[in-house]
């Protein structure tokens, strides 16, 4: 059990810092969109950089069209900082003196379900705008496959819940 701590508490350090990075780069960009600092545009306007801060050297490049900042670059960005961050959540549930709590399944219940349920339609609706490239569809089959396991483990928790009340009845 202390190596599964161990490699948890990894897990659960490298998930934070890339929510951290995911969702500090979406509101960085989105600050400098809409102000308009540290960006630079090139290619005839159809294109953007944004800048690292404090900087002139490119930190993103992007399409420059309001569609596609907000459906191919603001929401997927966004997306993969929730989904670290509820992996993040389930990393800290390993963590715990007692695994099998409500608040454990329900952690493992959030996270199966935005993966499950939240990339495929994300990613036909943004077909509906841009070409979706193959290995996106890819990524939809893994977060798909990711859920199912999640839902498993979240269905193994619950069976440890109610063995623990039984338990505590016996007792």
């Amino acid at each position: 059990m202390q190596q599964t701590k161990f490699v948890a508490k990894i897990l659960y350090y490298i998930s934070l810092a890339l929510t951290v990075g995911y969702l500090g780069t979406v509101l960085y960009s989105i600050f400098c969109i809409a102000t308009g600092l540290s960006t630079q545009t090139y290619g005839d306007g159809k294109f953007l950089h944004i800048l690292f801060p404090f900087t002139g050297r490119p930190f993103l490049n992007i399409d420059y069209n309001a569609r596609y900042i907000l459906i191919a670059f603001i929401l997927p960005l966004s997306l993969y900082g929730i989904f670290f961050g509820m992996a993040a959540r389930v990393f800290r549930v390993f963590l715990q003196p007692k695994l099998f709590t409500k608040e454990n399944i329900l952690a493992l219940k959030r996270f199966y379900q935005l993966n499950i349920f939240v990339p495929l339609p994300i990613s036909l609706f943004a077909s509906l705008f841009f070409q979706v490239e193959s290995m996106v569809w890819g990524l939809v089959l893994i977060h798909f496959f990711l859920g199912i396991f999640a839902f498993f483990l979240a269905g193994i928790f619950a069976q440890g819940v109610s063995l623990q009340k039984e338990q505590d009845l016996f007792i």
